[in-house]
């Protein structure tokens, strides 16, 4: 759910049509270990991670139609068969479609921050949203968050200390881009590009 996928108001259901939930259920349903992306955008981190590690499946959970629609023609075109974006309310999808205890990873990446007060329960990293965090991870299960935004990085990752058992945070090294779509979300790429910091923090589930 990056900053300039969001749309206007949330969705009041979990997937846009049939063939998204049916998508989803079939890509939960793979003996492969799951890795889940709250708000994957355009596409670029599960693109790039699903075509570089074959043993893992990738979900993209998207609010912006456009953006998962397009997201999933493009990896379809690659024949990238171990990925798929679903056009959903990721929050709603994590609290009431995935099992406990059922994915190795979840990446959140540079969600809409929310500026205004009476519009910060929107954010994707609720109370109620780390709690379904910590619930879908396997042991040894990692939570990614990145942002651009400090004050949501200061109000949200003493958060998930607070409300979870999850170990962290974790240090984060800025990676090295070595050429122009080296980067974890195309919004990275314009935030460190306009030489803008990203502040960056892991997690572990270790009981």
């Amino acid at each position: 759910m990056e900053q300039e996928s969001q749309e206007a108001e949330p969705l009041q259901r979990s997937f846009r049509d049939p063939i998204d939930e049916s998508r989803f259920r079939s890509a939960m349903a793979t003996s492969l270990p799951i890795q889940l992306e709250i708000g994957s955008g355009k596409g670029l981190f599960l693109t790039n991670a699903a075509s570089t590690t074959s043993d893992h499946f990738f979900i993209g959970l998207e609010l912006a139609t456009k953006y998962a629609r397009e997201a999933q023609a493009k990896i379809e075109r690659l024949k990238i068969d171990n990925a798929a974006f679903i056009a959903s309310d990721a929050t709603r999808v994590i609290a009431t479609e995935v099992p406990d205890e059922s994915v190795v990873a979840v990446h959140v990446y540079f969600p809409d921050p929310w500026w205004k007060a009476k519009h910060k329960k929107r954010r994707v990293l609720s109370d109620e949203t780390i709690v379904h965090i910590q619930r879908v991870l396997k042991p040894n299960g990692q939570l990614h968050f990145w942002t651009d935004v400090l004050d949501y990085y200061e109000i949200a990752v003493p958060r998930i200390v607070e409300l979870t058992k999850l170990s962290g945070p974790f240090y984060v090294p800025e990676p090295t881009a070595t050429h122009a779509m080296d980067y974890r979300t195309h919004f990275e790429r314009r935030t460190r590009l306009n030489g803008l910091p990203v502040y960056r923090a892991r997690f572990v589930r270790t009981v």
